[in-house]
């Protein structure tokens, strides 16, 4: 479950956490999240969840941190269908990115993917953007419900960039993500927990949003 607003509503919220019958503390320290996001030619994946159909992707590399030079990180194929989500992690150990060809870190990437993870990253194969943003983690007193809190939200556009272009950002209007997650046996508990949340429920992708400020 997604919620978005502008910055300015942080405060309530943090408010509307600290004071939650839930018991909300924080989970880990907050950090960058920095993330490749591939498709092809066509922008298929964009397509997809522009449109919201049943079935859709994205595929991405996400790794934290300030570090843009060596960095070890995650290849992730995020599915959708219908409401149901989940999402396929390939451990990267090392990849190099800045200052380097685009076509050599796509190699790089390949070749340390399995098989899976490589027929996908073969259909969609082409550096759109890179996103990074400030996140803040949350969990409740018995660690059924987590709830994540993005902010700060910078895109650069890669496409046709001979290397990652790191520096010039897209124009995007910042704003306040927050996301409830919980197993599916805990969904009920979760919609217990978000009652009287100071901010409204919307769809919101940050690929999405990416591609569109471009």
């Amino acid at each position: 479950m997604k919620f978005v607003g502008p910055p300015t509503q942080r405060s309530a919220v943090e408010s509307w956490l600290h004071t939650h019958p839930a018991s909300f503390r924080t989970a880990y320290p907050p950090r960058q999240v920095n993330n490749i996001y591939f498709d092809d030619f066509n922008l298929s994946t964009y397509e997809e969840n522009l449109t919201g159909i049943s079935r859709r992707m994205k595929i991405r590399f996400r790794w934290y941190g300030l570090d843009t030079n060596e960095v070890a990180g995650t290849f992730e194929l995020k599915m959708k269908r219908n409401r149901l989500g989940w999402k396929e992690n390939f451990r990267v150990p090392s990849l190099q990115i800045e200052g380097r060809p685009w076509g050599e870190i796509v190699r790089n990437l390949r070749d340390q993917l399995p098989m899976e993870g490589r027929t996908w990253f073969d259909r969609y194969p082409q550096p759109i953007l890179i996103n990074q943003y400030w996140r803040h983690y949350f969990v409740s007193h018995d660690g059924r419900v987590r709830i994540t809190l993005d902010g700060q939200q910078r895109v650069c556009d890669q496409r046709l960039r001979p290397m990652p272009n790191l520096g010039s950002a897209a124009n995007l209007p910042d704003a306040l993500i927050l996301e409830v997650k919980a197993s599916s046996a805990d969904l009920e508990l979760a919609g217990r927990a978000i009652q009287g949340i100071p901010i409204r429920v919307g769809r919101h992708s940050k690929y999405v949003v990416g591609v569109q400020s471009m």
